[in-house]
């Protein structure tokens, strides 16, 4: 009979090592081959020399490009976590509909980003679908598509991704939190004492693990933010990609810098997500 293996364990740790060794492998080929770049040790063009100009040259427009990025990122994910949680709560709690939701819930997640976006784009945009339904001309819609701030491109990453969110938290509750309610409920606790001391708990860990998988792909994804975002000001990921596919091939290093301070604000979220569930999982 086959037995789960502990991953914490030494058998478990050797398990999974061939599969960590491919991983770090891979990044840290790509995250050494950016770094380096950005310093000057693998220039295009010229000698090599360590040099700081490439952070120098983006610093003007690096803060504003990484607020706007924390910006989306954390309104998307938030908006995300909520339609996500709130989902998987009601099929996992109910009947009525289960079947139906959880298939409208699953048939946006193998829809790809860039088709979504144009999806949004051609809903939201002045003249299009919605302004159309509604019968507000074009000058007079909110501009909601490349406008003053980025609402198209939240609304189109928390429409994707609550998908995945209630996904995960789904089947993290499915398979733990009948019998805890119902023990619960014989206990005398109501629906709300059973929510807030028994479904949500439970769901916690899965909820911080998903939305900080959210956070970290919508803090590095580009092409929603290019095609529904405003030309000026950019996220990290769109000016990393114009720098990177310019045709002066010195702006090569900075793109390449603006990609190690997105994967520093990335692996700084990644660091605190962790460190929730690490306390999350002493709570319990």
């Amino acid at each position: 009979m086959n037995r789960a293996v502990d991953i914490r364990s030494p058998r478990g740790g050797l398990a999974v090592l061939p599969a960590v060794l491919a991983v770090l492998l891979v990044l840290g080929a790509g995250l050494g081959a950016a770094l380096l770049q950005s310093l000057g040790l693998m220039p295009l063009i010229g000698e090599p020399r360590v040099t700081a100009a490439a952070y120098l040259d983006v610093r003007a427009d690096l803060v504003g490009a990484a607020g706007l990025s924390l910006l989306i990122s954390s309104a998307s994910t938030l908006i995300a976590a909520l339609v996500g949680l709130t989902t998987a709560l009601y099929l996992v709690g109910t009947r009525f509909g289960h079947r139906v939701l959880a298939t409208v819930a699953a048939s946006s997640i193998p829809v790809p980003h860039l088709v979504g976006a144009a999806s949004v784009g051609l809903l939201l945009a002045d003249g299009g679908l919605v302004s159309r339904w509604l019968g507000v001309p074009p000058e007079a819609w909110p501009a909601l598509v490349a406008g003053r701030w980025p609402t198209a491109v939240v609304l189109e990453y928390a429409w994707k991704e609550s998908a995945f969110v209630a996904l995960v938290v789904t089947a993290s509750l499915a398979t733990r939190a009948a019998s805890y309610l119902e023990t619960a409920a014989l206990l005398g606790a109501g629906p709300w004492a059973r929510l807030r001391q028994v479904t949500l708990p439970l769901a916690g860990p899965s909820l911080i693990a998903a939305s900080a998988i959210t956070f970290v792909y919508t803090l590095g994804s580009y092409e929603v933010a290019w095609l529904l975002g405003a030309a000026y000001p950019e996220p990290l990921p769109v000016m990393a990609y114009r720098l990177f596919t310019s045709t002066d091939l010195t702006a090569r290093p900075g793109a390449m810098a603006v990609a190690v301070m997105t994967t520093l604000l990335a692996s700084a979220v990644t660091v605190a997500a962790l460190a929730l569930l690490r306390r999350t999982a002493a709570w319990r």
